[in-house]
């Protein structure tokens, strides 16, 4: 299924973002948030906004709010409205300024909240860790050890990785059943960097990408970028069907596949061992490039240890590249990751690497090859805690929002959860209003399958899930009493 269902509403929505915690009356709010969208550059002048019913539908709000900000805007000359055309930004010249707004596609929240840091909301954009205590100790030894002064007398500068790290990567793919040589590898700035340089690589405008559906909007971001088209395969308990995978191969022919194999985000579900084998055979048989990103893998298992990854099964020409990091299991701060694939395949994505950015930090790569043999113990030392959290929101759900499904996910870090006959983006827009910023499932599957589903981390200390489930509970009780909020502006 082709992912491109982007309209006017559900993009603006997204532009947007918590537009309802600024002051003033509600129809204010959204005229100022519109404002900045149009002064920043992000609506550009012609662009047609959406109609008022539309956007009030999607913002919960009644349709007079929408309109009282539109006209709002055309008294300060920053749209205009003609019968039979709608209303659309102005041409007309204007000093463009800058809001701190990040630009971007359907993660734009998610990489938004990065940039602002913590406040009054409970972000679920995001389900991250503080540093893992075994850091401070790694760090520690490595000063003691000598290894620090040796560091400061070198270059600097290793394009393809720190020799020491790309060693102990090769090390960790062979020990979960990758027979891996350090030439195989390539360090790079975390595994979100693997999938841009990957991006560079293989796409071209109107190359077709295949996606889990759902998947990860950063992800569905970068792909977007470069001018892929995007087509989305569901998935079943055992991963990506493979059936439906066959079938978009042979007809599509893709460029590349993008898989979470382990701990998929955002359902948390483990790809079996009979699946990455089949997944790679039809790799090897429709010559499509698959990427696997295993970076959640550092998150705790219900399931016992992952099965080998994908590239595990490789045969023949299958091209498989595999993706790790130590983000989620020792530190986000920790911006280190690595791709490991054929030699031929890592040298010209080195050549990408190095036009980025010549290198990534070395003292950071260091760090993490003393870190990485000690990944499993700082995994297996999080586990009771998250598994604690993870019982702790399952049991308050539970009771405080019962009508609310979700299946406990095989690992990883969030509840993939279905709202009832309700758009996750019309209750994400409430939930904004009680301090709670959801990702609804459009901006993980444009293609609406998913529109009614949400991603609740589990990550957050004990207290606060528990004051995060409540105001969900509130949200969701004010959304089905009220409905949308009203807002009657006042009449000049």
């Amino acid at each position: 299924m082709i992912m491109d269902r982007l309209s006017d509403a559900h993009g603006l929505v997204e532009l947007l973002g918590d537009w309802t915690t600024a002051g003033g009356p509600l129809y204010r709010k959204l005229a100022g948030a519109v404002a900045k969208c149009i002064e920043v550059g992000d609506l550009p002048a012609g662009e047609r906004l959406p109609s008022e019913r539309d956007l009030a539908k999607l913002l919960t709000v009644s349709r007079a709010t929408v309109v009282a900000a539109y006209d709002d805007l055309r008294g300060k000359g920053l749209v205009d409205s003609v019968r039979g055309s709608g209303t659309r930004v102005s041409a007309r010249p204007r000093v463009n300024g800058s809001h701190g707004r990040v630009p971007g596609g359907r993660a734009t929240s998610i990489f938004q909240r990065l940039a602002d840091g913590p406040g009054p909301i409970i972000s679920l954009a995001m389900a991250i860790e503080p540093a893992a205590p075994e850091l401070a100790e790694v760090y520690r030894d490595l000063a003691d050890s000598g290894e620090l002064g040796e560091l400061m007398s070198d270059v600097g500068y290793h394009p393809r990785g720190y020799p020491p790290l790309r060693t102990a990567v090769a090390a960790h793919y062979t020990a979960v059943g990758l027979p891996t040589d350090p030439d195989e590898v390539l360090i790079t700035t975390g595994a979100q960097q693997v999938i841009g340089l990957v991006a560079q690589m293989y796409l071209r405008p109107g190359s077709t990408v295949v996606v889990e559906s759902p998947s990860w909007p950063g992800c569905l971001d970068v792909f977007r970028a470069a001018g892929a088209r995007l087509v989305g395969v569901p998935l079943d308990e055992e991963g990506v069907r493979a059936d439906r995978l066959a079938a978009v191969f042979a007809e599509e022919r893709p460029v590349l596949a993008y898989l979470m194999p382990t701990f998929h985000n955002p359902t948390g579900r483990m790809m079996s061992t009979a699946r990455r084998r089949r997944v790679a055979e039809l790799a090897a048989r429709y010559n499509v490039p698959v990427l696997e990103d295993n970076a959640y893998s550092g998150f705790h298992s219900r399931t016992g240890a992952a099965p080998p990854p994908i590239g595990a099964f490789a045969r023949g020409n299958a091209e498989i590249l595999s993706v790790g990091s130590v983000a989620k299991s020792a530190w986000g701060g920790l911006r280190i990751g690595w791709v490991r694939g054929p030699s031929a395949i890592v040298t010209r994505l080195a050549r990408y690497k190095v036009r980025a950015d010549l290198g990534s930090p070395v003292l950071d790569q260091a760090l993490t090859a003393h870190l990485l043999p000690r990944i499993e113990e700082i995994t297996a030392a999080r586990a009771a805690t998250m598994r604690a959290r993870l019982d702790h929101t399952r049991t308050l759900l539970g009771e405080q929002l019962p009508q609310w499904r979700w299946q406990t996910p095989d690992g990883g870090s969030a509840l993939w959860v279905e709202l009832p006959d309700t758009s996750a983006q019309i209750f994400a827009q409430v939930a904004l209003r009680h301090g709670v910023e959801a990702v609804p499932g459009s901006a993980t599957d444009p293609t609406g399958a998913h529109d009614n589903h949400i991603r609740v981390p589990f990550t957050f200390p004990i207290e606060v899930i528990t004051e995060l489930v409540r105001r969900l509970a509130t949200a969701w009780a004010d959304l089905q009493r009220h409905g949308p909020v009203t807002d009657t502006p006042p009449v000049v």
